[in-house]
């Protein structure tokens, strides 16, 4: 099937052909014709195949007929909603939009927090039909006045799940009950958890489901290897790693900020072009690393779970998972960085041995058997050969004769007046204990 035989318009369909794209994703060939319908959709597909296209392609479509060059505010309410768990997924997801619409008359715009609201309160001010944003900092326009949200026509939760698990539930009860009833609502993500979708029923209304792909699957196009490795050894593995395969390009995926931090630095004193990026990091200081990773300026990029969505990077080959994830959905995600639009990649995850129970919840979850690797010269302390036993020393043959006759002697007492005969307990009285401690003298 061709983008040309979904229903879109020759605007939309030039604007797409100019980026390659003429075959459709499964996810956008069975996903564009339900949001063309106006039906309400709970869509999972694996990370990296197309979901941001799934739906805005279709909304834009819709919002076709709004398209005008007024300089009107009034001209240009806002009409599509997009909710992001995080600023760079917000981020990809505004760059595609502005893609999307290079002919068509159509504002769009995305907000974020950890930079200054006013260029996002001027941008708002003069009217957008499409806003991305992140619930807290679309809360604090809202709270300015700064937006209204009367006229919106279609609600898209884009990594619904890990928007709900990250504690949002709350700020997105406020923004649905400000939406208009009648609306379309669209839950785009590549994992469900049955209490995500019972969570979801709240706010759709019967809504078509959609899995392109096994639920929680990760992409077969990604070889996934895990190596077995000591966790004060994973450092001097992972340079090992870099420069043996010789990875132009790789995200390496820490657990906290802390580790991140101290991660790039011990690979800057590697040799390596390394920087971190995680949520303490300003929005500035986030944006102009991750730009200097995409234009290959910056070869290793140290990364929270905070970038295992919404960082899209044209043909990267290399993920690694320097710790593994807590939790399993996290692995799904953070593999799919690599792999994407077709492509092939390698995701490396390195295993210490208190990360057993990590690496069986990842294997569960996605139904796949990662059995773990050695690498020369990394062997783990755990699984090394045991020194053979040593032999039993031999009597010497100038022992003294009485020290070997005592020794075969069967049934040899000690004498009397040895002093540890002599020894006996004594226990202290409560009294004179703190609370919860009872010791022995021996005396």
């Amino acid at each position: 099937m061709l983008f040309s035989e979904l229903g879109l318009s020759p605007e939309i369909l030039r604007a797409i052909e100019e980026q390659g794209y003429s075959q459709p994703t499964p996810i956008q060939e069975k996903a564009i014709p339900l949001v063309l319908s106006n039906r309400d959709l709970l869509a999972a597909a694996q990370t990296g195949t197309g979901k941001t296209a799934a739906f805005m392609l279709p909304i834009l479509e819709r919002l076709k007929k709004y398209a005008n060059t007024s300089v009107s505010p009034a001209m240009h309410p806002l009409r599509a909603l997009v909710l992001s768990p995080t600023r760079e997924l917000a981020d990809q997801i505004g760059v595609n939009v502005k893609t999307y619409t290079k002919y068509l008359p159509l504002r769009a715009t995305t907000v974020f927090g950890g930079v200054n609201m006013d260029p996002q309160t001027q941008e708002l001010r003069r009217g957008v039909e499409i806003l991305i944003a992140t619930p807290g900092r679309l809360l604090d326009h809202i709270q300015q006045k700064t937006i209204q949200l009367n006229k919106v026509e279609v609600l898209v939760l884009d990594e619904g799940d890990r928007m709900l698990d990250m504690g949002f539930i709350q700020d997105i009860r406020k923004i649905m009950g400000m939406l208009p009833k009648e609306r379309q609502t669209l839950l785009f993500s590549a994992t469900f958890a049955p209490e995500i979708k019972r969570l979801a029923s709240d706010f759709m209304k019967s809504p078509q489901t959609v899995e392109v792909a096994r639920q929680n699957a990760t992409n077969d196009q990604v070889e996934q290897i895990v190596y077995s490795v000591d966790a004060f050894k994973k450092r001097n593995l992972l340079s090992h790693l870099i420069k043996s395969r010789d990875m132009s390009q790789v995200i390496v995926f820490c657990k906290t900020k802390l580790s991140a931090d101290r991660l790039a630095r011990e690979l800057q004193r590697d040799g390596l072009q390394a920087e971190a990026i995680h949520g303490d990091k300003a929005q500035g200081a986030r944006l102009e690393t991750l730009a200097a990773f995409k234009e290959g300026k910056l070869r290793v990029l140290v990364a929270t779970d905070v970038a295992a969505r919404g960082l899209d990077v044209t043909e990267l080959p290399y993920v690694v998972n320097f710790e593994l994830p807590n939790a399993p959905e996290d692995y799904v995600h953070r593999i799919g960085r690599t792999g994407r639009a077709g492509a092939k990649g390698v995701a490396i995850s390195l295993m210490s041995p208190e990360e057993t129970r990590q690496h069986e919840s990842i294997e569960k979850l996605t139904k796949l058997t990662l059995t773990p690797q050695i690498v020369d010269g990394f062997r783990p302390s755990w699984l090394a050969p045991r020194p053979q036993e040593r032999p039993a020393p031999q009597a010497s043959a100038v022992a003294k004769p009485e020290a070997s006759a005592l020794a075969g002697a069967e049934g040899v007492k000690k004498p009397l007046n040895s002093r540890r005969s002599r020894k006996t307990k004594r226990e202290v009285p409560a009294l004179l204990l703190p609370p919860r401690y009872k010791v022995e003298i021996i005396r």
